[in-house]
């Protein structure tokens, strides 16, 4: 018989048609709830992708990710909030999908199933051999990851690999898995639940956890966030108010305006108090 993956386990619980709302919504939470426990023990392998990724980030290299479906498109979701909340140039996270962007919102049958498409992706990008590969795949199985992965890895490319089975194909050929094991989704195979759910947070993980040591966060604040709408402006004001202590309301929102960061502003208004000084 063969063997089954741990994602394509049966459920735990069964006859979910027949429940109520209120008992499938308190069923899904409860799974839920199992994933951050899970997600902790994987934070040695992350902690070793972390370090590798700052360290080519710094020598001029940059971030690939690589997934299809789900995977790929929270790949996407974090690689496009990295230049907005850090000021990171757009560039430096890149997220590929089999299929292509029109699979951001459709399905592109088969396109996963391709071992060669992701690394042609990759290329097509510009990978390069200072930069840092991360495939997605809640199966582990995915051809167009595990293809890609394995071709990066033999030019001598850093790889790490998010999956939710263990020693999965993916996992052999990454220089680190991290094997987020959520167990059995609450519907069936559906690994856009819990195996999502992980899979956002250890993407958050480790691009929040670079960008800190890049030096892109000051305190706890996003000091280089781009000025993209009135929240923002208004979060960003108050920021700066908070670091230089004196200043009215206005004079910090020309400030921000004119600087167009919070750290460059601050960096301004003290460069002039010094020359003032002397």
């Amino acid at each position: 018989m063969m063997s089954r993956a741990v994602t394509e386990s049966d459920s735990l619980w069964s006859n979910l048609e027949s429940m109520t709302i209120g008992e499938l919504l308190k069923g899904i939470n409860l799974e839920d709830k199992r994933v951050a426990d899970v997600v902790e023990e994987t934070i040695p392998q992350i902690e070793k992708v972390v370090e590798e990724l700052v360290s080519r980030i710094k020598e001029g290299g940059r971030l690939f990710y690589l997934g299809a479906g789900t995977s790929g498109r929270l790949g996407i979701l974090d690689a496009s909030e990295i230049p907005p909340t850090f000021g990171a140039p757009y560039d430096l996270v890149v997220a590929l999908i089999a299929g292509g962007d029109g699979a951001i919102r459709r399905a592109v049958e088969e396109a996963e199933d391709n071992p060669n498409q992701g690394w042609e992706d990759l290329l097509k990008n510009g990978v390069e051999q200072g930069d840092v590969v991360i495939g997605i795949a809640a199966s582990g199985t995915t051809p167009y990851v595990v293809g890609a992965l394995g071709r990066a890895r033999e030019k001598g490319i850093f790889t790490a690999g998010i999956t939710c089975n263990p020693n999965s194909p993916l996992s052999k050929v990454a220089h680190v898995a991290i094997e987020a094991v959520v167990g059995p989704e609450f519907v069936t195979g559906s690994t856009r639940m819990k195996g999502g759910s992980a899979q956002k947070m250890i993407l958050n993980m480790i691009t929040t956890t670079t960008m800190i040591k890049l030096g892109r966060v000051k305190g706890n604040k996003m000091v280089d966030m781009q000025l993209t709408n009135e929240k923002l402006i208004e979060r960003g004001v108050r920021m700066i108010i908070e670091e230089i202590g004196a200043i009215e309301p206005d004079e910090a929102r020309a400030l921000l305006l004119t600087h167009n960061s919070v750290r460059n502003a601050v960096e301004f208004y003290f460069n002039e108090i010094d020359i003032e000084d002397e």
